[in-house]
């Protein structure tokens, strides 16, 4: 197993990608904690996962959530080795002068200040470990931003920017820093995303500009997530990897 032995926390992790890594390490040999605003979410993951699980309860954007979600980690399995900050929220598909400053401000909330939050709650906790993994999930809308978007375009091209700068200052601690950037997606948010009714014509119409001539899936993104906590990748730190079938070219 790429991840026998190490321990996760995954934000997010009640639905759709999140989900998707949380399920994939546990099988890859990890424990793991299922973090989520939504407690029947959580719950629901663990109880698909089985005893390799934990569910929190946390709103990223609050530093008490935050310290306690790493604080409970550490507490049930021992210390922490990886962190995939994957919670996030859009604005729904519209005109950037019609996005409310209240939506404005938990897209950034929730998008860059959770990654400050979990950084300065976890970075000493991966020390006691040696070092460890930090995988944030940004965008292909940070670096192909769409119009109608544009808000949370510049919440992804934050975090992008972001795993670079850690990537650079947590080197000497042994501790990677990577993106995952996932086109469009079957999950939850796809018609915040669309900006319409989930129908096939609507579909198609954001199909039309990915080559492999679908959109992303948890597996996909969960993939690439185990790929950046596996050991194997220890000289990778910095990169934001494009998972968007050929979206980005």
């Amino acid at each position: 197993m790429r991840l026998a032995g190490k321990i996760a926390i995954v934000t997010g992790a009640g639905s759709g990608f999140g989900r998707g890594i949380a399920e994939a390490f546990a099988q890859e040999g990890a424990k793991v904690a299922v973090a989520d605003i939504d407690p029947v979410h959580a719950r629901e993951v663990v109880e698909a996962i089985g005893d390799s699980a934990i569910s929190i309860v946390a709103d990223v954007s609050r530093s008490a959530d935050v310290a306690a979600m790493i604080e409970r980690t550490t507490r049930a399995f021992g210390g922490l080795d990886i962190v995939v900050n994957n919670a996030g929220v859009t604005h729904r598909n519209q005109s950037l002068m019609t996005v409310t400053e209240d939506e404005f401000d938990r897209i950034y909330a929730v998008n860059v200040k959770s990654i400050y939050l979990t950084t300065l709650a976890a970075v000493p906790e991966l020390e006691k470990r040696g070092g460890g993994s930090i995988i944030n999930t940004a965008s292909t809308a940070g670096v192909r931003p769409r119009p109608g978007l544009t808000w949370y375009n510049g919440s992804k091209g934050a975090v992008i920017t972001l795993t670079k700068s850690m990537a650079a200052e947590l080197a000497p601690r042994n501790i990677r820093v990577n993106a995952i950037n996932p086109v469009i997606g079957e999950t939850g948010l796809l018609e915040e995303f669309m900006g319409a009714p989930d129908t096939a014509e609507t579909r198609a119409r954001f199909i039309a500009g990915i080559p492999l001539g679908r959109m992303s899936k948890p597996t996909d993104i969960a993939n690439a997530a185990v790929f950046l906590a596996d050991p194997a990748s220890s000289f990778i730190t910095g990169v934001a990897l494009e998972v968007d079938g050929g979206r980005c070219i």
